[in-house]
C-alpha cells in the first residue's frame, strides 16, 4: 500500500539539520579520496581548483537540492515532479531524483566496500597485525587481504550491518544520534592526528609536504586536473546523488537553506585541510610517494604506522577516524531508496532499510 501522501518526518532542530547534512557530505571523499587525488593530480593546483569548485559550483547546487526536497516533502524520485506539477509542468522532471537515486545507490555499492576495508584495517592495526612489518610485508598483507573474497565480504557485511542498525532506528533516534556523536569525534580525532603529524615530524619533511599541497603551482592546472577537482567537489558534497533531496525533505519550513550549504562546504574544506596536514607530512617524513593513488592509505600510510614509534595507537586512531567518516555518508546514501520504499511500497522503516542495505 502506497504512503506517498504521507509527509516526511522532520529533523528535531536546526542543529540536528546542520549536523545531519554535514554528516551526509563529509566522509571518505574528504579524508581518503582527496589526499590521493592531490598526490596524483598536481598537488596545490588540484587544491586550488577544488576549493573554487566547492564554493562556486557545488554550494549553489546544494541549496537547489535542499529547496526541491523541502518544497516537495517526498522521496527523491518524486520530488522534482511534485514541484514541477505545482508550476504546471509535467512529472517527467522526476528524472532528476530518479537518476540521482540511481547514482547514490551505485556509489554506495562500492563506497561501503571501501568502508569495509577501513573497518578491517582498524581492527588489524589495533590488534598489532602491522607491528614490526617492513614495506614489502605491509604490501603483502594488503594484497593478501584484497585477494581474500571471504574476508573482504565479511568486513563489508559488518559495515553494512552497522549502517542498517543505525538507519533502522529512524530519523530522530538513529540518524540524528549518529551525527551528534560522529561530528565532534571526527573533529577531535583529526585535530589530534594533524597536531601529531606537524609537531613530531622532521621540519624539512613537514615543509616539503605542506609545499607540495599548498604552494601555488598554477602551471600544473590542466584539463585533467580541472575535471578531477570538479568531480571531487561533487563527490565530496554529495551533489547530484539525491541524498540532499532526501535530507531537504526533512527540513522544517523556515529553515535556512543557505546556512547548511555553507556549513557543508566549510566543513569539507576544513576536514580536507586537516586530512592533508595529517597525511602529507607523514608521507614525506618517511620518504613515501604521495602519488600512490588509492593505495596511499592502505599501503603507504599503513607502512608508516608499522614503522613509526607509537604507530599502533596513531594508526588505530586514523582508521577509526575513517570508519566514522564513512558511516554517516553511507546512511545518507541509502536514504533515497529507504524513503521511496516507505512511501511507495508501504514498507516499514526496518524493512526498507534491510532491503536497501541488502541491495548495496
Amino acid at each position: 500500500m502506497s504512503r506517498a501522501s504521507e509527509p516526511a518526518p522532520l529533523w528535531s532542530s536546526r542543529v540536528a539539520t546542520y549536523l545531519a547534512t554535514v554528516g551526509a557530505a563529509v566522509g571518505l571523499g574528504s579524508i581518503w579520496r582527496l589526499p590521493y587525488l592531490v598526490g596524483t593530480s598536481g598537488g596545490s593546483a588540484f587544491v586550488f581548483v577544488f576549493v573554487l569548485a566547492c564554493l562556486g559550483i557545488a554550494m549553489p547546487l546544494l541549496v537547489a537540492e535542499f529547496a526541491l526536497g523541502r518544497r516537495a516533502r517526498q522521496s527523491p524520485p518524486d520530488a522534482a515532479g511534485v514541484v514541477a506539477a505545482e508550476s504546471g509542468l509535467g512529472t517527467r522532471w522526476n528524472a532528476i531524483g530518479v537518476l540521482g537515486t540511481i547514482a547514490a545507490f551505485t556509489i554506495i555499492s562500492y563506497y561501503t566496500v571501501i568502508a569495509g576495508w577501513v573497518l578491517a584495517y582498524a581492527f588489524k592495526v589495533a590488534s598489532g597485525a602491522l607491528v614490526g612489518l617492513h614495506r614489502p610485508e605491509v604490501a603483502g598483507l594488503w594484497r593478501g587481504f584484497l585477494g581474500s573474497p571471504l574476508e573482504v565480504g565479511a568486513w563489508h557485511l559488518a559495515f553494512l550491518a552497522l549502517v542498517a542498525f543505525i538507519s533502522a532506528r529512524g530519523v530522530s533516534r538513529g540518524i540524528e544520534v549518529a551525527n551528534r556523536i560522529r561530528a565532534p569525534a571526527l573533529l577531535v580525532l583529526l585535530l589530534i592526528l594533524a597536531t601529531y603529524a606537524l609537531a613530531t615530524g622532521d621540519p624539512r619533511a613537514v615543509r616539503e609536504g605542506l609545499r607540495f599541497a599548498f604552494a601555488p603551482n598554477f602551471s600544473a592546472i590542466t584539463p585533467a586536473v580541472l575535471l578531477a577537482a570538479i568531480g571531487q567537489a561533487f563527490y565530496a558534497t554529495g551533489v547530484g546523488m539525491a541524498m540532499m533531496l532526501a535530507y531537504g525533505s526533512y527540513m522544517a519550513r523556515g529553515t535556512s537553506l543557505v546556512r547548511p550549504a555553507l556549513y557543508i562546504t566549510g566543513s569539507i574544506l576544513l576536514v580536507s585541510l586537516l586530512a592533508t596536514l595529517t597525511i602529507f607530512p607523514l608521507v614525506f617524513r618517511y620518504g613515501m610517494d604521495p602519488a600512490q593513488g588509492s593505495e596511499l592509505v592502505f599501503d603507504v600510510l599503513a607502512t608508516v604506522f608499522a614503522e613509526m614509534p607509537g604507530g599502533r595507537l596513531i594508526g588505530t586512531l586514523f582508521f577509526l577516524l575513517l570508519v566514522l567518516a564513512a558511516l554517516t555518508p553511507s546512511i545518507a546514501g541509502i536514504e533515497p531508496v529507504v524513503a521511496w520504499l516507505e512511501q511507495h511500497r508501504g514498507a516499514s522503516r526496518q524493512a526498507a532499510v534491510t532491503i536497501a542495505a541488502g541491495g548495496a
